[in-house]
């Protein structure tokens, strides 16, 4: 094959065509709409990323990475706690208890879930109840309770609030709700309102002594481990039959799996415009064959391989192409780059937990951008280059 002459004669019609610009006009639009393409899909699959990771970081704080619960009645004790303590050394057990109840302060009130937790174990698995109570010497009745929560019953420091529980207990001819005062110790803000809004934190022998229950029965554990996923199965073998772990992944299950449809049909989406980008290189290679037509029947007559001039606009066709991925790859970097570091994009930091535009390119979608994009062109440019052999030489220069 002889190199030379197909690098000569592709350098030569990717030079600007004065006598046919339609050809170079429409090649220059297919490589900028490649261009274009590739850059808007890097940012999309970034932001989708990035959201969905900052997501995942919010719910695996409020979520926990496991949780143990119980099946039975009464399954899940201290004396498990303690065996499990001793059996995992490298995982960190919070024991818990909860239950509903409405909060009222200044005749306003809300519902939520409050949960009994040992301060120092959920300190070491919960970042975010940690930061709430740091520097604080908490009290048997302190409670902490969610930004939303504390916003909606107007309470501005640390007032007394009244908690309505949903127990109730027999009172003459009438059942009376359970009812304590606490005192307001702190607040947190995780940066999902859902959790903000509905969840409270008080000692376990406070809502225990309200419910009449057994402190040292619990209503599910807490686990803090840093590989949860390979972890769960792990400790399902060491449990005993009256008690399960859930992940947090598993919680959210339908959640992440939305997310991630969503994601894949925006990235097919947006090949489209790859595509739709692509067919212009067909159309430039096929108008540049209708016009060359009279110098490839010269080329064939004088001992030029079909295989040669196949190989003319397929490496043509290329060039257009993967230039235009490789500009869109800088376009990509570079508007990534624009995003993160300044504010350009601002988010209502009170729905989504932060100000700043999520942004994370995963290798594995940027490896999926170039490998989709680069085949895209490479058929693009198969047919013209197929096309270009067909050429009758006696025909054309005959005629032409």
């Amino acid at each position: 094959m002889n190199t030379k002459l197909i690098n000569y004669i592709v350098l030569k019609y990717l030079r600007f065509d004065k006598t046919n610009p339609f050809i170079s006009i429409s090649g220059i639009l297919a490589f900028f709409g490649v261009a274009v393409g590739i850059m808007v899909l890097m940012l999309t699959m970034a932001i989708m990323n990035g959201t969905q990771k900052e997501f995942e970081k919010k719910l695996f704080t409020m979520n926990y990475p496991l949780t143990i619960y119980p099946k039975m009645d009464n399954s899940v004790t201290y004396s498990l706690v303690r065996e499990l303590e001793k059996k995992f050394p490298d995982f960190i057990f919070s024991p818990f208890i909860s239950t509903q109840a409405i909060v009222e302060y200044n005749k306003k009130m809300a519902g939520g879930v409050i949960f009994g937790v040992d301060s120092q174990k959920e300190i070491l698995v919960n970042s975010i109840y940690a930061e709430s109570i740091k520097n604080l010497s908490l009290s048997t009745f302190d409670i902490i309770l969610g930004n939303g929560i504390k916003e909606s019953i107007g309470a501005s420091g640390n007032e007394r609030i009244t908690l309505y529980f949903t127990n109730i207990t027999p009172s003459g001819f009438s059942m009376m709700p359970k009812i304590k005062r606490f005192d307001i110790a702190s607040s947190f803000k995780s940066g999902l309102n859902a959790y903000d809004q509905a969840y409270m934190y008080t000692s376990i022998e406070a809502l225990s002594s309200i419910l009449g229950r057994d402190s040292s029965i619990y209503d599910g554990i807490h686990i803090f481990s840093n590989n949860p996923i390979e972890d769960i199965n792990t400790l399902k073998n060491s449990l005993p039959f009256d008690v399960g772990v859930v992940g947090w992944w598993q919680q959210n299950g339908n959640f992440f799996a939305a997310m991630e449809l969503e994601k894949k049909a925006l990235f097919v989406v947006l090949m489209l415009i790859i595509l739709i980008a692509s067919l212009n290189i067909i159309s430039s290679l096929l108008m540049t064959v209708m016009s060359r037509r009279k110098e490839i029947a010269l080329l064939l007559s004088m001992g030029v391989s079909q295989k040669e001039i196949k190989s003319m606009f397929l490496r043509l066709g290329m060039i257009i192409g993967v230039s235009g991925i490789f500009v869109g790859v800088i376009f990509g970097f570079s508007g990534l780059f624009i995003l993160d570091t300044f504010d350009i994009i601002s988010l209502p930091i009170d729905v989504y937990g932060t100000s700043k535009l999520p942004l994370e390119l995963a290798f594995s979608d940027f490896a999926m951008i170039i490998i989709g994009s680069f085949s895209i062109v490479y058929l693009a440019s198969l047919y013209p280059a197929y096309k270009a052999t067909k050429i009758d030489v006696l025909d054309v220069l005959r005629n032409e």
